[in-house]
């Protein structure tokens, strides 16, 4: 684990150099238009099983009124701005390292992914994700016949 003093009184190197790459990233963010990288929340995606997938984003200090989740077309959008108050203005910031600034994620799902339900529990976002297959597209079991009696689909089963 590393080690990292602790002071009310930020030193030259805490100013200078503990953010630089940061600021890296935000120059060339401005050169090419994207967003800088530390604003992006990270997320993580995860398979429960065949059909089932949850997507997980790191939202630390959002409400849920101050998210938005979006889907038009194929396009997953979730967006989150934070909602300023009276009391903001007058706190002064000794070190600010929670980034709580407007982000957009953007997701291109396929036609048959569906977002199910979304949580918003202890900073994480999570999004229950469902790959609906077509009855036509899902295995079928075809029964054997004996003396050139024709097959039968006996059932549908998912594998």
């Amino acid at each position: 684990m590393a080690y990292r003093p602790f002071s009310l009184i930020p030193t030259i190197t805490d100013n200078l150099f503990s953010d630089r790459f940061d600021r890296m990233d935000r120059l060339f963010s401005r050169l090419t238009g994207d967003a800088p990288l530390s604003d992006t929340p990270s997320y993580n995606l995860i398979q429960r099983d065949d059909t089932h997938y949850e997507l997980t984003v790191s939202v630390p200090g959002f409400k849920e009124s101050e998210l938005d989740i979006a889907v038009q077309n194929t396009q997953l959008t979730i967006s989150g701005k934070r909602e300023t108050s009276d009391d903001d203005a007058q706190i002064k910031w000794l070190h600010r390292g929670i980034a709580q600034s407007a982000f957009t994620l953007s997701f291109s799902l396929s036609n048959r992914i569906k977002v199910g339900s979304a949580n918003l529990s202890n900073g994480l976002l999570r999004l229950n994700l469902e790959y609906e297959i077509p009855e036509e597209e899902k295995p079928q079991r075809i029964a054997i016949s004996s003396s050139g009696s024709e097959g039968n689909v006996l059932e549908h089963k998912q594998q």
